[in-house]
């Protein structure tokens, strides 16, 4: 049995009509019921290992939130088995540290690609392929910042697979790498750093459905190494708010 054909999915344990086409991803399961209370009528439908889901509605049609956890991996599985239901439009509503010095905490950030330096993108496509995100998502989560009125930023971000590869570089037997590439980044104007959109990207291009992401800046280390005004904020709820305002927008011109 393929993994379209199981009756229940493997990890979210989830089955047909358990979930609707529109997903909001985010990775602390501790978030999905506060995302799932903007939803009308919001259910919660499975907890497994790293993966809630909760489902209700929005503008009539059903909508998801599904928790993928920290990293790559476990994103990518959460994708792949919600598209094995039926999902087809995805948000990921994140958390990341900013990079560009204009970048600041409680901003929010909206990804229009991500650097691979990931493992699991590797494992569906060439490192050559771009890890972009979709174009009409894009377009609806900077017309839902500009809606709501929230300080936003547009562009590349950097997903990695070791936080702490990227707290504490100097300390890494391949600093050499982590140190030089960083200093790439910055030069090349990368907004942020966080840990899924590359993984979340590729995959969506492998199965052709569409997948966005909006991130809530915690912290800009190089704001802080700069000498710059700097404080940690973890209150996610504008990037939340975007995120489903995203959705409502792409739900609307989905109907027409």
């Amino acid at each position: 049995m393929n993994e379209k054909e199981r009756s229940v999915q493997f990890h979210i344990q989830c089955s047909q009509g358990d979930v609707g086409k529109y997903c909001i991803l985010p990775g602390d399961p501790g978030r999905c019921k506060a995302i799932a209370q903007r939803f009308d009528g919001a259910v919660h439908v499975k907890t497994n290992r790293e993966f809630e889901t909760w489902t209700g509605e929005l503008l009539g049609e059903r909508v998801s939130v599904v928790s993928t956890g920290i990293g790559g991996p476990s994103a990518a599985i959460a994708m792949e088995e919600l598209a094995n239901l039926g999902a087809h439009t995805f948000i990921r509503v994140g958390t990341c540290g900013g990079i560009e010095l204009s970048v600041q905490s409680d901003d929010v950030v909206v990804a229009t690609g991500a650097v691979r330096m990931e493992g699991t993108s590797r494992e569906y496509a060439p490192i050559e392929w771009p890890a972009v995100a979709d174009y009409q998502a894009v377009d609806a989560l900077v017309r839902a910042c500009k809606a709501l009125g929230k300080p936003w930023h547009a562009g590349v971000v950097q997903s990695k697979d070791s936080f702490y590869g990227q707290h504490s570089p100097g300390r890494m037997p391949v600093s050499y790498d982590l140190e030089q590439k960083w200093q790439a980044w910055k030069r090349l104007g990368v907004l942020a750093s966080e840990m899924e959109g590359a993984a979340l990207f590729t995959v969506a291009a492998a199965r052709h459905v569409r997948c966005g992401a909006v991130f809530h800046v915690i912290w800009n280390q190089e704001r802080e190494a700069a000498g710059l005004d700097q404080k940690e904020s973890m209150d996610t709820s504008a990037a939340i708010d975007v995120g489903v305002e995203a959705l409502k927008l792409l739900i609307q011109e989905d109907k027409k």
